[in-house]
């Protein structure tokens, strides 16, 4: 069985390696007391369980997340892993079509508004790499 510090060990090496140091460090660098034990939950929940779990690839686990986030309308997230693809291996494919089942299973405004978000941020990571 795995330890709570286990999980957060292997949570914070995976939410690292999809999210990148940066982001998790300013997270970490953010965190109250206030706000530790939620932190410490999405540590060990999202990253050191389902993100970090042996059945589904990361790719996998991205579009799903993405397609979640689009269709509950949580555009900063819906953002924040659309830059993620860049370690995930999901392709700008993969998350139209993500997104194309969004619009026909959660509705046209929810996918309309996460299209938008999503050209943004794949455009901003085109122009970083000088394409």
């Amino acid at each position: 069985m795995t330890t709570d510090k286990g999980r957060a060990a292997r949570g914070d090496k995976t939410r690292r390696a999809v999210l990148g140091d940066a982001h998790v460090d300013r997270a970490n660098a953010a965190t109250e007391p206030f706000d530790r034990p939620f932190q410490d939950f999405i540590t060990q929940g999202a990253w050191g369980t389902v993100w970090s779990g042996d059945h589904l690839t990361r790719r996998e686990r991205s579009m799903i997340t993405i397609a979640l986030l689009a269709a509950l309308g949580h555009d900063e997230e819906v953002a924040m892993h659309v830059r993620a693809t860049a370690n995930t291996g999901t392709s700008a494919v993969d998350i139209r079509e993500a997104l194309m089942h969004v619009a026909i299973y959660a509705g046209l405004p929810a996918a309309n508004r996460a299209f938008r978000i999503a050209k943004r941020e794949l455009n901003a990571m085109r122009a970083a790499r000088g394409e």
